[in-house]
């Protein structure tokens, strides 16, 4: 793209990625402009070859956090710097290589036609995906609908999503969570909360083996703790919500 919009820019939470990261960023930067990455304390030199090809392309913008504080404390440190300069929306997408390039366009146009709504990928898994990831997300995406009173939520744990800026930055701003691998589940459901309705477009997903230069930071156990933790937070947060929630519904 040609013109960076003023609007809408593409949004790649980094973290020891591995040489994925470059074709990733390679493919967003074809898609939209601008692209911006943050670099969540990486220790792999990511941070200095992505630099370089800052420093020869303007449509992309790499910022760096000293410390690694979780996927989510990168998404809001580039949302918040975004907001101070009149960005409204943000792509978020993973830099692996997993979450669909091709698919930007759209995600943005979608986006652009409903300001007030946050679009989310739906997961088209091909044979790549783990049968253990698969399964186990159905029951996140079941304590992600259940407290959110049936919204609209098609998965609640991919990451490629369009998100209105301003009330994820108010949300993740009024309370100290979300800031590691409970994000994407946490800010959909407040979002829902807050009544950003959720726009759910299917995305092809792919899965890289090692050898394939592919760079898991997924932890079993300590990642589905978190999530239970989160589920159990959200969800006493949902009883008190429920006569709103119920409410809202009945108007519809």
């Amino acid at each position: 793209m040609s013109i960076p919009s003023s609007t809408h820019l593409v949004l790649i939470p980094s973290y020891n990625p591995g040489s994925k990261v470059f074709s990733t960023v390679g493919a967003a930067l074809e898609e939209w402009a601008p692209v911006w990455v943050v670099i969540d304390g990486s220790t792999d030199e990511s941070a200095q070859r992505l630099a370089q090809i800052a420093a020869r392309d303007s449509n992309l913008r790499v910022l760096v956090m000293p410390k690694n504080r979780g996927k989510g404390a990168a998404v809001l440190f580039g949302m918040r710097e975004a907001q101070s300069l009149g960005y409204t929306h943000a792509l978020t997408m993973d830099s692996d290589g997993q979450h669909p390039a091709q698919s930007i366009g759209y995600f943005m146009q979608i986006s652009a036609a409903s300001p007030a709504s946050m679009v989310i990928g739906s997961p088209q898994f091909d044979s790549s995906a783990p049968a253990l990831r698969v399964g186990g997300r159905k029951i996140s995406n079941w304590w992600a609908n259940l407290e959110t009173l049936w919204e609209g939520i098609g998965d609640s744990l991919f990451g490629f999503r369009v998100y209105p800026i301003d009330p994820l930055v108010a949300i993740m701003g009024r309370q100290r969570w979300m800031r590691r691998f409970d994000f994407d589940v946490e800010a959909v459901v407040r979002l829902c909360w807050q009544g950003v309705r959720p726009i759910n477009l299917p995305a092809p997903v792919r899965y890289f083996k090692p050898d394939e230069g592919g760079v898991s930071h997924f932890n079993y156990w300590r990642d589905n703790a978190l999530l239970t933790w989160m589920h159990f937070r959200l969800f006493w947060g949902f009883v008190l919500r429920l006569p709103l929630l119920a409410a809202r519904r009945v108007r519809k």
